[in-house]
């Protein structure tokens, strides 16, 4: 299995990286909006920006993982298939937050496919090529592939959607947090 991984090394080394990079630029863009964060709670943090992070910091993961030397199909196997079910678990731990956010915010369908689905499905697929590696199977390494640049470009999404939101709110004339109409920019 270590030569099937030798010609990956340079693509985990930019996927890690960015994953790595990027998990950095979220911890500025949440410290910079401390107040917003404060006046509305921690449920949408949770529900949204938290995960956003949790998935650059798996992307990272697997980079280490698939670049560690002398992998055997079960070692790699046993590492992806952590990762893939410790992700599935909490992408539901993620939904119910999402479901339980109250009426202060109602999630449009793009949140479901990109707080949920999308990461529901790149989890799946490394269980999937976990087995498929186990099995002695070299092109499930485009599965985990597959699967971190779904997690990374879902992470790039989310992380622009949770500082635009934060950038867009606006304090009213008691101090409470509402979202800027278009007239109001």
């Amino acid at each position: 299995m270590s030569e099937a991984l030798h010609g990956w090394d340079t693509f985990y080394v930019i996927v890690g990286s960015s994953g790595a990079a990027l998990t950095g630029l979220m911890f500025v863009v949440i410290t910079l909006t401390t107040q917003s964060r404060t006046a509305s709670g921690p449920g949408g943090l949770d529900a949204f920006a938290t995960p956003t992070v949790v998935h650059f910091c798996v992307v990272l993961l697997i980079a280490v993982i698939l670049t560690s030397p002398r992998h055997t199909e079960t070692s790699l196997s046993f590492g992806v298939a952590i990762v893939g079910l410790a992700g599935l678990v909490y992408s539901g731990i993620v939904l119910i937050r999402i479901r339980k956010l109250g009426s202060g915010y109602v999630p449009i369908g793009e949140d479901w496919l990109f707080h949920c689905w999308f990461p529901l499905i790149a989890y799946g697929g490394l269980i999937a090529a976990a087995v498929a590696i186990w099995r002695g199977s070299v092109t499930a390494l485009y599965v985990v592939a597959a699967s971190a640049l779904l997690l990374l470009y879902t992470g790039i999404h989310n992380a622009w959607d949770t500082a635009t939101w934060m950038a867009i709110q606006s304090k009213d004339d008691k101090g409470k947090l509402t979202i800027c109409s278009d007239d109001q920019r």
